[in-house]
């Protein structure tokens, strides 16, 4: 069977994503904030979306012990080719994070789940997803899992492009949260958006603590280019500002992306 969401990562450029522009890069900047206040001693962390291995090299950069894993070959050739420039190394394989079964139960201290579970369209998938990210991580430890809210995705294709300002596309998506391939208004691939009432009750029904909840970007991509335009000082006072209010209920439905922290 196809893997469209894989198709889609080969041909698109991850490892620019977080760093290209400030808009972007605040989305990074906030997340690697809190989770340096959540990591307080050395840990063994999986990172089982990497991407092209933002997060896996920060944090093993600051001495802690990660393993990189994605569904995409592209990404873990890229984040090996990026190992051969370090000094340490770092475990690495393609995986798919609703098989997790090459590690053993509660391997890891920490396990971040930056991206499966946004693009798994099947509820049934996101609950293993859920439950392998769990049954790896040991009691104690904290599963960080990013998702994209439900109501800020129709505003945002809306206003990147008039096409995307339909009536039944906007049912769909507050409706569902599902958007796939071959849907006529698909913009991206297979993605599911979540609401912050449903992350904290999947914490809930599958017994972790919810510790954090934050907004990662906020509305900073809806004025991407006033921001890029702002010298190094006014952006620090914007990401200073977004870091006081991105655990505010209405800044977490009208970001662009969430992160949701918890511990088994």
């Amino acid at each position: 069977m196809k893997n469209y969401v894989v198709e889609s990562y080969e041909n698109y450029r991850e490892e620019d994503r977080l760093m290209t522009n400030n808009a972007r890069r605040i989305e990074f900047l906030t997340t690697v904030r809190i989770l340096d206040e959540l990591f307080c001693d050395k840990k063994q962390i999986l990172d089982c979306s990497a991407g092209t291995g933002i997060y896996s090299f920060y944090f093993a950069d600051k001495g802690h012990i990660v393993t990189a894993t994605d569904i995409t070959p592209r990404h873990i050739d890229v984040i090996r080719n990026t190992l051969s420039t370090k000094d340490y190394e770092m475990k690495t394989s393609v995986l798919d994070a609703t098989d997790m079964s090459i590690f053993n139960d509660e391997s890891f201290d920490v396990v971040l789940n930056m991206g499966p579970f946004y693009h798994l369209t099947d509820k049934s998938d996101r609950e293993k997803c859920f439950t392998e990210s769990l049954r790896v991580l040991r009691k104690g430890g904290l599963l960080v899992t990013a998702y994209i809210p439900r109501y800020y995705i129709f505003q945002y294709t809306a206003m990147q492009n008039e096409k995307y300002l339909d009536a039944e596309f906007a049912k769909q998506i507050i409706k569902t949260g599902e958007l796939h391939h071959d849907d006529d208004k698909c913009f991206w691939t297979d993605t599911y958006y979540s609401t912050a009432e449903e992350m904290e009750q999947l914490y809930k029904h599958f017994g972790v603590i919810v510790i954090d909840h934050f907004a990662q970007d906020g509305l900073t991509p809806q004025f991407c280019e006033i921001v890029d335009k702002w010298n190094d000082e006014q952006f620090k006072i914007w990401c200073d500002y977004h870091y006081s209010v991105c655990r505010e209920k209405s800044t977490l439905g009208a970001s662009n992306h969430v992160v949701i922290v918890g511990r088994k």
